[in-house]
């Protein structure tokens, strides 16, 4: 993990999609924290800095008079990134696509970019190498793969992106991180978890936390998926074998709340889970903590434990460890 400096100086931060749900969010953080952030996005109406994503000059002219770009427009696109970070300036990313991800990686930037910037990816990944910390620091051998559970709120109106990204996965396989050369078709291959409200049955589903940790770590992740009704997601079971129903299906709002769960646990059980209430509201907490942390991060391509740890991120989180040797529950919430 680098060692990343905080800046001395309140941050012009550019916000792609800063009137989205996320977005909104983020720059109203981001201020808070003392910083100048603009919103940007083609609707001249709602964004401070009317702006085509799909131009790359008149990108690279807006990142040009920004410290950071964080994007937040739900856009998965290569020339995007080449654009912001040819011009020298460091570029955040929210999304949590596997293989734009992937993409990302591969690309050799002259700026810094982070990924795994939210709650899955983003919290997720950093529970796990806490996990990984932890063992290391007790002496303790790895138990077997690290499964994370993602259980998100059905009640939230989330935005268009994140919803169509949910929907797109339907029906769609990806590489088994567990058995090389093998395929997992998302929201199968069911698991029970112990679960604070008692136990759930959560599905494999193709988030990109999995395979990056898989790398970093050194032993397979395997990420589940659920919301936080049991009707939603045996509805998400079913429909992946039939994926235009369910697309259609997902215009309609399913009942739930906005609470939203995460846990990493082992061959042993349980080790961590976070929760909290709002998806965008953390999703757009870490971005923009993220956002400052790449303004002082080294060129290339970054996920997010690379340059902070769980505590180190400095936001109030309700943390339950279920290891026997620490305290049952406490606040992390301490500055980088």
């Amino acid at each position: 993990m680098t060692d990343t400096a905080t800046p001395d100086r309140p941050l012009h931060v550019l916000v792609l999609g800063g009137y989205g749900a996320v977005g909104a969010r983020a720059t109203a953080d981001l201020r808070a924290a003392g910083h100048a952030p603009r919103t940007a996005g083609r609707d001249a109406r709602r964004a401070d800095v009317a702006l085509d994503l799909a131009d790359r000059s008149a990108v690279a002219r807006a990142a040009a008079g920004a410290d950071v770009v964080l994007n937040a427009a739900g856009r998965e696109d290569l020339d995007l990134v080449r654009a912001v970070t040819d011009a020298g300036t460091p570029f955040v990313d929210i999304s949590a696509a596997s293989a734009y991800l992937a993409a990302v990686e591969r690309l050799d930037p002259a700026a810094p970019v982070l990924l795994s910037v939210g709650i899955a990816p983003g919290l997720t990944n950093l529970l796990a190498h806490a996990v990984a910390d932890r063992d290391a620091a007790a002496g303790r051998a790895p138990a077997g793969p690290l499964d994370v559970a993602v259980v998100l709120g059905a009640g939230e109106a989330h935005g268009a992106a994140a919803t169509a990204w949910s929907l797109s996965l339907l029906g769609r396989t990806f590489p088994d991180t567990t058995r090389p050369g093998a395929a997992v078709r998302s929201y199968t291959r069911g698991a029970r978890f112990d679960l604070p409200a008692g136990p759930r049955r959560l599905y494999r589903t193709d988030f990109s936390d999995q395979h990056a940790l898989t790398r970093a770590l050194g032993r397979p992740v395997r990420t589940y998926f659920g919301t936080d009704t049991r009707f939603a997601t045996g509805a998400l079971a079913a429909l992946t074998w039939l994926p235009p129903l369910g697309r259609l299906a997902g215009r309609l709002h399913l009942p739930g709340s906005e609470d939203w769960l995460l846990q990493v646990r082992d061959a042993s059980g349980p080790r961590v889970t976070v929760t909290g209430t709002g998806q965008s509201a953390a999703t757009a907490a870490v971005a923009a903590r993220a956002a400052v942390l790449a303004s002082t991060a080294p060129v290339g391509v970054h996920h997010l434990p690379d340059l902070v740890g769980l505590a180190g991120l400095g936001l109030p989180l309700a943390v339950t460890w279920h290891d026997d040797d620490v305290a049952a529950q406490g606040q992390v919430s301490a500055a980088s």
